[in-house]
């Protein structure tokens, strides 16, 4: 058990040093995810970086949304014991002050994605239900999560334009997960395989959110493939400098139109009921998406996925043009889509719908994995 920087800090969970975690769990992770937007949608970036302790890997990208066109810059390398080390080929995040300023870099490189970023929280860092799944006896997620809207200020370069990043007008919202799901290469199915054959293999996924000016709306439902519940949250946590408690908004309840053909949102609507309150509607309308499938490692292929070995070191860039239909719907699986969100009372925000319907989901129509919207 080597000793690591990390050793320095009074923050030990167990009786090992903190290059073991507390599961043998090939699965366990630890993730910064961040998006940055304009408001008025010119482009969409996505960024993130994990490390994967008991596979021995640290890997980041940057996907961003620009015109048709949609750029990927991501990078691998051994993780080593020093888990203070966030450096990943071009990418490096910084906790500057703890749960309010994080500054993530992407340096110059051959594929024409630069960045040095300050995100500044809006709100308090809101802790969401603990997410857990079985697969019969496997426990298949275990996740602890926080998300904060915020706001940005630094400079971006892509596709040979460059922004700079006004915090009056860039926008975003930044996760930090750890804990079990399904990382590292392709396991064998097993027994899994009788689940897809039975129909019952399905995942139904909203999380949302959204920037208004007096704080975060924030909503998430997770769901089987006969639509029960796995986790779901609903809650209004107030900008700092407004003294009050976050407010629960019970139940979400989401409704997705679907573009015809696919499983991607023409426009969503969510339905909240304030256990003291009267019911509260918003309408989501869809600005732009990041296709997380194409290429971010969220859904792994044959060439890359999130805690994958690539060796000592690996950096790579990727273009996809998403003029033509077809070629967007090959990767509408995890879509993050960049939403202009109304609520019923008039009041504007912005922030993001994040879908996936993998499978069987039976309450929208899609008895079978490869059913899509009439």
């Amino acid at each position: 058990m080597p000793i690591s920087p990390m050793d320095e800090f009074l923050a030990h969970q167990t009786s090992d040093s903190f290059d073991r975690v507390f599961t043998s769990d090939r699965n366990f992770y630890d993730r910064h995810y961040f998006n940055c937007f304009p408001i008025d949608g010119e482009l969409f970036l996505i960024t993130g970086m994990g490390q994967y302790p008991n596979l021995g890997v640290s890997d980041a990208f940057v996907t961003v949304s620009l015109g048709q066109q949609q750029f990927t810059v991501r990078a691998s390398r051994e993780l080593g014991v020093d888990r203070l080390d966030t450096q990943v080929g071009p990418f490096s995040v910084e906790v500057v002050e703890g749960l309010r300023k994080l500054r993530w870099r992407c340096a110059r490189n051959e594929w024409g994605i630069a960045f040095d970023l300050l995100f500044e929280g809006s709100v308090p860092a809101q802790e969401e239900p603990k997410t857990l799944i079985r697969s019969r006896a496997r426990v298949t997620q275990d996740v602890s999560r926080y998300a904060q809207i915020g706001t940005y200020r630094g400079w971006l370069e892509v596709a040979g334009r460059r922004f700079e990043l006004d915090p009056t007008a860039w926008r975003g919202v930044r996760d930090h997960s750890w804990g079990i799901r399904p990382v590292g290469e392709r396991e064998a199915p097993g027994i899994g395989l009788s689940d897809i054959a039975k129909g019952r293999a399905g995942f139904y996924h909203n999380w949302l959110p959204m920037h208004f000016d007096d704080g975060m709306l924030k909503v998430m439902r997770d769901e089987d493939c006969d639509g029960h519940v796995l986790v779901e949250e609903a809650v209004k946590v107030w900008r700092f400098g407004i003294d009050r408690p976050s407010e629960p908004l019970g139940h979400p309840e989401i409704r997705i139109v679907y573009q015809p053909g696919t499983r991607e949102i023409a426009h969503s609507e969510v339905r909240l009921q304030p256990p003291a309150g009267k019911l509260l509607r918003v309408v989501a309308t869809p600005l732009r998406t990041v296709y997380l499938a194409a290429g971010s490692g969220y859904v792994p292929d044959a060439d890359w996925g999130h805690g994958y070995y690539k060796g000592p070191l690996a950096v790579e860039g990727l273009t996809h043009d998403f003029a033509a239909p077809e070629q967007r719907r090959r990767y509408a699986i995890i879509n993050e889509t960049l939403c202009r969100f109304e609520l019923d009372s008039g009041e504007v925000g912005y922030g993001m719908h994040e879908n996936m319907c993998l499978g069987v989901y039976r309450p929208a129509g899609f008895d079978t994995p490869d059913a899509v919207a009439p």
